[in-house]
């Protein structure tokens, strides 16, 4: 029988490439979007290619409503999940703290922490033993900058991700007899949409020199990452954070 994998924010960068190693590993999929309904479209496309059974769902996880239609649409299509790939996330202009709205940070904040946890907290009540689960894995996608803080640029997107890799250990520790993995990723520069986004697109190359490795990574070598620590060659690691930065 296929796993049933959520990857939420999957129409491209990481989610993408994590939904699309997901498919050929044996999982079936729900994939998400908020902006990018071709990009998704085509990435459910070519997870069904490998034998995947995929359905597609706009959501913005910074409104709980949209959360629960989310997992109504999990329900009622499969009936259960087995990995949570935890990777929806925005980004903004670069720019100091103090230059920032509170509309802004607020919205950093909704999506990228609050939606995060009301996501992984929808996973946990089908997951964990006590609710009548069978266990499961919570991948969350944080960032290296919740290390190196994003001073300068992104200091509201590397406070919102810091509070993701708290909730990774708090969150594992609490389900650890639940039959529940939580584990954490934190990618470094990594060649994605997600710096034209943030009004950057030659922000990777142009810091590839600040890498130990000499380059930015891509968003295939943080999926390989992902599907390691939700395969059962990783069943003793909870509670962790693995960095994909090339030493960064």
């Amino acid at each position: 029988m296929r796993k049933v994998a959520l990857v939420s924010g999957s129409s491209s960068g990481i989610g993408a490439a994590t939904a699309r190693a997901l498919a050929k590993s044996g999982h079936d999929l729900v994939l998400t979007w908020h902006s990018d309904q071709q990009g998704a479209e085509g990435v459910a496309e070519t997870a069904r290619a490998s034998g995947a059974k995929v359905i597609v769902i706009r959501t913005d996880c910074g409104l709980p409503e949209n959360i629960q239609h989310l997992y109504a649409m999990l329900d009622a299509n499969f009936g259960r999940i087995d990995l949570l790939v935890n990777n929806a996330g925005m980004v903004d202009r670069p720019a100091r703290l103090e230059e920032m709205s509170l509309e802004r940070i607020t919205r950093m904040f909704r999506v990228n922490t609050i939606g995060a946890l009301l996501v992984a907290a929808q996973a946990v009540r089908r997951m964990a033993y006590r609710h009548g689960g069978k266990g499961g894995v919570i991948v969350n996608v944080s960032s290296r900058a919740a290390v190196l803080g994003g001073g300068g640029n992104y200091v509201d997107y590397a406070a919102s991700k810091g509070a993701l890799d708290t909730l990774t250990k708090g969150l594992a520790d609490e389900n650890a007899l639940e039959g529940i993995r939580v584990v954490g990723v934190r990618p470094g520069l990594i060649e994605t949409a997600l710096h034209s986004r943030g009004g950057d697109p030659d922000r990777a190359g142009r810091l590839a020199a600040t890498v130990p490795m000499q380059r930015p990574g891509s968003a295939e070598e943080v999926a390989e990452a992902i599907i390691w620590l939700a395969s059962d060659a990783a069943s003793y690691v909870t509670g962790t954070m693995l960095d994909v930065a090339g030493g960064r």
